[in-house]
């Protein structure tokens, strides 16, 4: 069997699609790393909603996507922007997927950090910005859930310098009841992230968010740089006080920053690893027992694919992720809140198609392209 993809000309190519997915299966925990997934979540196709509307969650199947994260072994970071907080799911929603799958954590013995902002404010002064930030901390500690401190729009339009950030996130370090991850989230992800740490200098806003961590190493289990810049991210990583961990969140280069090199590596908090967690969890297995080759023999073809979901704007990533759920038979529609899945073009659906195809990533692989070509025909395409 063949399938009729379009291509970025305009035009039309014959893919003949695998018959058989890669053969992975759930296995022992990680002991050389510790590896979250970032988990989108799953819209209810059934609701009636606009684009401005509350995200509208088919709560089942989104636990069941956590569900199947946790077999594989590996952690979920839930209530990141890949569960399109900001772009469709507003606070209310995150706290009620922060209870839900905190709960549900608990009662699969599944591990969970869930992510704290401020995107129930607008906009304020850094006090404000403050108070809003303890609120979401406190719903997160009182779930059982390990914290993830975000980058905050708010912040970023309130703060006149670096000694606001300084404030702010001394302030919360001190009163976290446990470590917390804090995130660096570059606005290739968020425009609105633009100058974060109190400057568009890459090398001075470094030297804030360390300052940060030094003056607080105990309430810092990790930061997670979502830069896309390796050579950044592994100087930051070197600079690390002693027990702080560096959570990788480049979906470009990330191989080779959890592979790492003599002086350390790192572990992984990615969006990426949504699509690919069964295969990532593999590859850290093959990992653990000191095989970097055989970890980057499986790890190493993924890049392409995951580039070409992440690519320019960046931000819109969530839709691809969503689309190869909804192939991979993880739900049983396209559909996203906020009507995001109408961010990207068929084209780069297409080639998202034949790219996790090629990489088996399909448990059923026949599936798959019965969906790809009901979309197609959406579009007019006949096969």
């Amino acid at each position: 069997m063949t399938i009729r993809l379009p291509d970025a000309t305009g035009g039309l190519r014959t893919y003949e699609p695998r018959t058989e997915p890669l053969a992975l299966t759930p296995g022992t925990p990680f002991t050389s790393r510790t590896v979250f997934s970032a988990a989108h979540v799953v819209a209810d196709p059934y609701a009636d909603v606009s684009p401005d509307s509350p995200a509208a969650v088919d709560w089942d199947a989104t636990l069941a996507f956590r569900r199947h994260l946790w077999s594989h072994g590996l952690g979920v970071a839930e209530a990141m922007d890949t569960a399109q907080r900001g772009m469709g799911l507003d606070w209310a929603g995150a706290a009620e997927l922060i209870r839900r799958s905190a709960a549900e954590a608990k009662a699969v013995g599944g591990r969970i950090a869930c992510g704290v902002g401020t995107d129930q404010l607008t906009a304020g002064s850094p006090a404000e910005v403050r108070a809003a930030y303890e609120e979401q901390l406190a719903v997160v500690e009182q779930s059982g859930a390990q914290a993830i401190l975000m980058a905050s729009r708010a912040l970023a339009a309130a703060a006149s310098g670096p000694e606001d950030y300084l404030e702010v996130y001394g302030h919360l370090l001190r009163q976290a009841a446990e470590p917390v991850v804090l995130h660096w989230l570059g606005p290739m992800f968020d425009p609105a992230l633009e100058g974060y740490w109190g400057s568009s200098d890459l090398d001075a806003a470094t030297d804030t968010f360390l300052d940060v961590i030094a003056a607080h190493p105990d309430k810092v289990d990790g930061i997670k740089v979502s830069l896309l810049d390796a050579q950044r991210e592994i100087d930051i990583r070197r600079r690390l006080p002693q027990g702080v961990r560096c959570y990788t969140g480049d979906d470009f280069n990330y191989p080779e920053l959890i592979a790492g090199d003599e002086k350390g590596f790192s572990h992984a908090l990615l969006g990426i690893f949504d699509p690919l967690g069964p295969l990532a969890a593999e590859a850290v297995r093959v990992l653990d027992t000191g095989d970097v080759r055989g970890f980057r023999d499986l790890l190493d073809p993924t890049v392409e694919l995951s580039r070409h979901l992440f690519q320019t704007p960046t931000r819109f990533y969530k839709t691809g992720v969503v689309f190869l759920a909804w192939l991979a038979g993880h739900q049983s529609h396209f559909t996203m809140v906020g009507g995001l899945q109408s961010a990207r073009s068929l084209p780069h659906f297409a080639k998202a198609y034949e790219l996790a195809d090629g990489l088996g990533l399909f448990p059923d692989p026949k599936l798959a392209e019965e969906r790809m070509k009901n979309l197609l025909g959406v579009y007019g395409v006949d096969q």
